[in-house]
C-alpha cells in the first residue's frame, strides 16, 4: 500500500472505528417479544435464563411460629398488583460461567461446606463456584453454588446490561408467593413433608446416607447431593426447584419480625441490612427449613456450597 503517512493513519482510524461499530452492533441487546400472559416463558439471549410470567395476586405471607430466634411472622396480607417474571429454574453453572467469561467478574474465593465424621461446618479456601466440593466437577445443568449475595447482584447487573431489561433478584414476598403458587399449606404440595421427593431435591433418605446432621424427609428423590435443574415437577406457576437444591438469595435486608411494610411485594431495604434473605432450603437442609415461609439470613459476602440464585425481571403492562 502506498500513500502519505497521514492518509495511512486516517485509513487505520476508519478501520478501527468500523471494527468497534461492528462489535457494538454484535453486543447490542436484541428485543424479544414478551407475552404478559401468566405461564408464558421467554429467553432474551442464548446465555440468559428462561423466564416465566407470574400472575399478580394476593396471599398470606409468613407463619406465626418458627425455630427459636427465627420467627417467621407476623402473618400479613401481601398484594402483588403487577405480573413479573421469575427464572423457570435456578441459575445454572453454564449460565453463570457465561456471565463470568463475558464480564470478567471475580467473586470471593473459598466456600463453606459441611463435613462429616465429625459433623462440622468449615470454610475450604480451595473451593469456589467452579468446584463447590461435590467430589466431582459440577455439571453445566446443575444450579451454580458458592455464590454470595454480592455475586448474585453482579450477575443480575450483567443481565440488565446484556439485555437492556430490568433484571433483579426476587423480593422475599415475590419468592414466597411464587413458591406457594396459590397454596396456604406448610409446603407447596400440602402438609406432609414426606411427599417432598416429587417436588424438589431435598434432604431425604438417599441424602441421609452421607451422614449430615439434618432431619430427612422419609422419601427418596434419587439424588444424594445436588440435582440438575428441572428434574422435578413444576409448581402451578410453571417454576421448578423452588424447594430444595440450593438456597436462593433474595433482594431484602433481613428484618425479624416483619415490619409494617412493604405489603405490595417490593423488597425491604432499610432495616437489618447487615444480612440478606435467602429462601427455599437446600439438598442438605432440614426438611422443616424447606417450607416457603422459612427465612434464611446471612451476610452479603457469605459463600456456601448450598447457596445459589434465581432471577426476576420486571414486566411492563
Amino acid at each position: 500500500m502506498t500513500g502519505s503517512p497521514h492518509a495511512l493513519l486516517g485509513l487505520r482510524a476508519l478501520l478501527t472505528i468500523g471494527v468497534l461499530a461492528s462489535a457494538a452492533l454484535q453486543a447490542a441487546p436484541a428485543t424479544v417479544p414478551v407475552s404478559l400472559s401468566a405461564g408464558a416463558s421467554f429467553k432474551e439471549c442464548a446465555e440468559c435464563p428462561t423466564m416465566v410470567v407470574v400472575p399478580a395476586g394476593s396471599f398470606a405471607m409468613g407463619f406465626d411460629g418458627g425455630e427459636e430466634g427465627r420467627y417467621e411472622g407476623p402473618v400479613r396480607q401481601v398484594t402483588i398488583t403487577r405480573t413479573f417474571a421469575a427464572g423457570q429454574f435456578e441459575v445454572t453453572q453454564a449460565e453463570y460461567r457465561a456471565f463470568v467469561t463475558a464480564s470478567g467478574h471475580v467473586g470471593g474465593q473459598g466456600c463453606n461446606v459441611l463435613r462429616t465424621n465429625p459433623a462440622r461446618l468449615e470454610r475450604d479456601a480451595t473451593l469456589s463456584w467452579q468446584n463447590p466440593g461435590y467430589g466431582r466437577p459440577p455439571r453445566d445443568d446443575e444450579p451454580v453454588a458458592c455464590i454470595s449475595w454480592n455475586d448474585a447482584q453482579a450477575y443480575v447487573a450483567w443481565l440488565r446490561q446484556r439485555t437492556g431489561q430490568p433484571y433483579r433478584l426476587l423480593s422475599e414476598a415475590e419468592w414466597e408467593y411464587a413458591a406457594r403458587a396459590g397454596s396456604a399449606a406448610a409446603f407447596p404440595w400440602g402438609n406432609k413433608p414426606d411427599e417432598a421427593c416429587r417436588h424438589g431435591n431435598v434432604y431425604d433418605t438417599s441424602g441421609a446416607r452421607a451422614g449430615f446432621p439434618a432431619v430427612a424427609a422419609q422419601c427418596d428423590d434419587g439424588f444424594e447431593q445436588i440435582a440438575p435443574v428441572g428434574r422435578f415437577q413444576a409448581n402451578r406457576f410453571g417454576l421448578h426447584d423452588l424447594v430444595g437444591n440450593v438456597w436462593e438469595w433474595v433482594e431484602d435486608c433481613y428484618q425479624m419480625p416483619y415490619g409494617a411494610g412493604p405489603v405490595d411485594g417490593s423488597a425491604q431495604r432499610t432495616v437489618g441490612c447487615d444480612r440478606h434473605g435467602s429462601r427455599g432450603g437446600g439438598w442438605r437442609s432440614d426438611i422443616s427449613r424447606q417450607r416457603p415461609s422459612f427465612r434464611g439470613r446471612d451476610p452479603a459476602e457469605l459463600l456456601s456450597a448450598v447457596f445459589g440464585l434465581r432471577v426476576a425481571r420486571d414486566l411492563q403492562r
